[in-house]
């Protein structure tokens, strides 16, 4: 179906976006009985070696009213077999931004989550419901002189914090060629800011937006930034976004009840203390052609120990049937089978 993106939708299912970042992509949409435009689902399609991969950038769009979980579950079902006529390998598990509310029947999945800020509240109210401690970092990095910036200028000077920062974790991140590809496919849709104390870079995020969300997708600092820079750095780009009509700001994904001092809690916690809401939903992948997905499976656990969803997955046990299944409706909403051509 054609691509009607407007900035109301998420800027992650924008056709520039989408072409930056897959060999293939499209809408598929949801139909009601009486052929109804209920929701819509933006896919990339990456093709590596042999593989062809599905990779959602954005989780299913209602349309027109409300979508009930049992709808999204069957829209979900239909995407599935779609996919597998289409002569997909898999489906891998979506970039972090992407939450689902269910999951096809088949698919493996796991619980994840992300923290939200309504930006519609007055500034005070927002800076009011920080944490007493991300309250105070934000004055001394301020009483310290640590300024704030942004622009696509500094896209160099983040590539390398991002890098460096994930390389201190131990983690890979995307080539130089690729995140250039990714902020010039965003265009104006994006903003860089960094932070600098008496003339040295602190820290900096990556942070595409569009009216209805801003995402901090990607944030990186040097080994021992000046006390408070990226509380500011946040706080200043709450309060841009504000200024700019954006609806929300989302933090990007947080791991559910993460192993106490680990990493991952520190992540959560920091995310959490700038008083947003607790989002709650779920990864999820798919196999079509089990020998490619295992040879997957197994390039992911050795170079990185698996991904998300095998990361997180076993969590699922921990929840009751209700919790992590829904019925599908008697009549389920049909999918419009006329994808975007690259």
């Amino acid at each position: 179906m054609p691509i009607n993106w407007r900035p109301e939708l998420s800027i992650y299912a924008s056709e520039p976006f989408l072409k930056s970042v897959g060999d293939e992509y499209g809408w598929l949409g949801g139909f009601d009985q009486q052929d109804r435009l209920r929701c819509v689902l933006p896919y990339t399609v990456v093709r590596k070696a042999v593989f062809r991969m599905v990779r959602f950038r954005v989780d299913t769009i209602p349309l027109g009213g409300d979508l009930t979980v049992e709808e999204e579950k069957s829209f979900l079902n239909s995407v599935v077999e779609y996919f597998r006529a289409s002569g997909a390998d898999m489906i891998i598990p979506p970039s972090t931004n992407t939450i689902f509310r269910t999951y096809p029947d088949g698919a493996i999945a796991a619980p994840y989550g992300t923290y939200v800020i309504n930006l519609s509240q007055p500034e005070e109210a927002l800076l009011a419901n920080f944490n007493s401690s991300h309250r105070r970092k934000v004055r001394l990095a301020t009483k310290a002189g640590v300024q704030i910036r942004s622009g696509v200028e500094n896209m160099e000077t983040a590539y390398r914090l991002v890098r460096d920062t994930f390389k201190r974790s131990a983690l890979g991140f995307m080539g130089h060629d690729a995140f250039k590809r990714m902020v010039l496919g965003l265009g104006e849709n994006v903003k860089i800011f960094v932070a600098e104390h008496q003339g040295v870079v602190q820290g900096c995020t990556v942070i595409p937006f569009s009216g209805h969300s801003a995402y901090y997708v990607y944030g990186g600092s040097i080994p021992e930034p000046e006390t408070g820079s990226m509380n500011l750095l946040h706080w200043e780009a709450i309060r841009l976004f504000r200024g700019l009509g954006v609806k929300r700001y989302d933090f990007v994904g947080v791991r559910i009840n993460p192993e106490p001092g680990s990493k991952q809690e520190g992540l959560k916690m920091f995310k959490e203390r700038f008083g947003g809401q607790l989002m709650q939903g779920y990864m999820w992948k798919y196999s079509f052609h089990p020998l490619k997905y295992l040879v997957y499976g197994l390039a992911v656990r050795l170079r990185r120990g698996g991904d998300i969803v095998d990361q997180e997955q076993p969590k699922m046990a921990n929840q009751s049937d209700t919790d992590r299944k829904t019925k599908a409706v008697s009549e389920p909403i049909h999918h419009d089978q006329t994808p975007v051509e690259p």
